[in-house]
């Protein structure tokens, strides 16, 4: 019979040789509800025809030559956390999970980096720096969430206000291209600027160019203490209160204008919330907080602080009703605005914080209505509303990125030098890339 009418279910049981039967399992071998969680991420009710497991970056690369070879497509991903994330992909053959690439490679503590391969939990990799007391200054969505995924998404958190983003983390990745080569971006230290950049490129690429299997981060020490101070009261009164912190001297790791109905959800008052953090020795850390606390009395805002157990609550609380409601319609967005602009859009969303620094944040509606309203908003003011989540109905209906730049053509030019036989999350990026 010629391979072309061997049934493709067929033809993937050959990637078991690559990867182990224990690392190889059919679609309908898989949990009722991991099929569910996967078929999130794709277009076609088709489903793939099984997800494989390599353990290391050879086997991530068989596997991927061998796709390239009998063009299979491709769904890359971690523990899948955010596999629901971006536009949906068109037809999945083979979804290549880097669960099992989780090895700590290189930890130089002196020199404040850390190389570990991609399939690495962030929560484990906190726990190894954590015993030098240092840390990786990202604020995932899940602690679950492997460091390639981070990468793949660009999933920063709120500790951008004062760490930056993944992009300004990131020292070097090791990614296994479309066509199965092994290639190395970047390097293990800090000061490293020789060659083309392509780490920015592959951040935030959604497993469009390449599959990652390593990252080098720069690390930081844990701070000797922690405090928040949280300022509710008229969204006038918040939004100057946000503007007089980004002029001052204080300087939060984390700060988040919060929504009237996440401040309220949460417990912490009425009406519009500013939430900053404060992370250093003791003294600058009573200091600074203090110095925030009187803006808010000054302006007529309530104010209260919180620390420890109560602080950490809160921040998990704050990311939990952002991300993990239990509304199936949900919708969750991630928007960018002028920071200025942050107080008026968060008066139109249902739910929602956004950085009073960078002004990016996101948002949560619990169905449909008023999402291209809020979307036009954030384009009036320079800005851009993306949906991450949603209902699959939503994401066929809706432009999921919704861009309007004119950088499309080169994005599509690039994604064609990376992956000629476009087989690598197919239609999960910017216009269907």
């Amino acid at each position: 019979m010629p391979s072309e009418q061997v049934p493709l279910r067929i033809r993937t049981s050959s990637l078991a040789s690559i990867v182990g039967e224990n690392g190889f399992y059919p679609w309908e071998n898989l949990a009722p509800s991991q099929q569910q969680f996967i078929l999130q991420a794709i277009a076609s009710p088709t489903p793939p025809n099984c997800i494989v497991y390599p353990e290391t970056t050879e086997q991530l690369a068989q596997v991927i030559r061998e796709a390239n070879r009998n063009q299979w497509r491709v769904l890359p991903c971690g523990s899948g956390s955010k596999l629901s994330w971006g536009g949906l992909v068109k037809g999945i053959d083979v979804v290549v999970s880097t669960e099992r690439l989780n090895k700590l490679i290189d930890h130089a503590v002196g020199d404040l980096t850390v190389t570990a391969e991609a399939g690495m939990k962030f929560s484990e990799l906190q726990a190894i720096l954590a015993k030098a007391n240092q840390f990786l200054a990202l604020d995932p969505v899940t602690p679950s969430a492997t460091l390639g995924g981070i990468v793949a998404t660009a999933d920063t958190g709120s500790l951008k206000q004062r760490y930056g983003s993944v992009r300004d983390q990131l020292l070097g990745i090791t990614f296994v291209r479309a066509d199965g080569q092994v290639a190395k971006a970047g390097g293990r230290v800090v000061k490293n600027v020789a060659g083309y950049d392509l780490m920015k490129l592959f951040t935030g690429s959604y497993g469009t160019l390449g599959v990652i299997s390593q990252v080098t981060f720069r690390v930081y020490p844990i701070p000797e203490i922690s405090a928040t101070v949280v300022l509710t009261g008229r969204a006038e009164d918040v939004s100057q209160a946000a503007a007089i912190l980004r002029g001052s001297a204080l300087t939060p790791t984390q700060a988040d204008l919060v929504s009237i109905q996440l401040v309220s959800e949460l417990g912490l008052g009425t009406g519009m919330g500013l939430i900053a953090r404060f992370q250093s020795i003791a003294e600058s850390v009573k200091e600074q907080s203090n110095r925030l606390v009187e803006v808010g009395q000054n302006l007529g805002l309530q104010g209260a602080m919180y620390g420890g157990v109560d602080e950490a609550d809160l921040w998990q609380r704050l990311r939990e009703s952002m991300y993990f409601g239990s509304a199936e319609s949900a919708i969750t967005c991630k928007i960018g605005v002028s920071p200025t602009a942050g107080v008026e859009v968060l008066k139109q969303a249902q739910k929602g914080l956004i950085h009073i620094a960078s002004g990016l944040g996101v948002l949560r509606f619990e169905d449909e209505q008023g999402l291209m309203e809020v979307r036009s908003l954030c384009e009036n003011h320079r800005g851009f509303l993306t949906i991450l989540t949603a209902p699959v109905g939503v994401k066929q209906r809706f432009d999921v990125w919704g861009y309007t730049g004119n950088a499309g053509e080169m994005m599509r030019r690039i994604k064609l030098q990376f992956d000629q036989k476009n087989i690598l999350s197919p239609g999960r990026f910017v216009g269907g890339i």
